[in-house]
């Protein structure tokens, strides 16, 4: 198996152990074929996109106990859908993105440029 890379060329990066995200919940925006969603962007929640995303369908800020899911706040960090993300880029609600823990496969549905003008650091 190969090691998965960043959108920066390098070593993916953990995204966020709590709460614990990543298709596989493991803390890293791994991906693999039945990730059909790509959940590869490694954001950091926002109140504007949270709420964007639950007028999407996709509810992230309520907590689902039976999936062990906490719901998201503001400040928490998640991979998200590539698909998703650029939706919110277009409609001007974009969360920040940690580079160094977005996969390489985010770059087939946005443009390297759009990340980096959301890009923080990984600290």
């Amino acid at each position: 198996m190969t090691e998965a890379t960043n959108v920066l060329g390098t070593k993916l990066e953990m995204c966020c152990s709590s709460p614990v995200t990543g298709y596989y919940r493991d803390g890293f925006c791994n991906t693999g074929g039945m990730d059909f969603g790509l959940h590869v962007v490694c954001a950091q929640m926002t109140t504007e996109f949270l709420e964007f995303t639950k007028s999407r369908g996709n509810d992230l800020s309520t907590p689902v106990p039976e999936y062990q899911f906490p719901g998201l706040k503001e400040g928490d960090r998640w991979c998200l859908c590539a698909g998703r993300w650029q939706e919110a880029v277009e409609a001007g609600v974009a969360p920040p993105v940690i580079l160094s823990a977005t996969h390489a496969r985010a770059l087939e549905a946005v443009s390297v440029d759009d990340l980096k003008k959301h890009g923080l650091t990984s600290s």
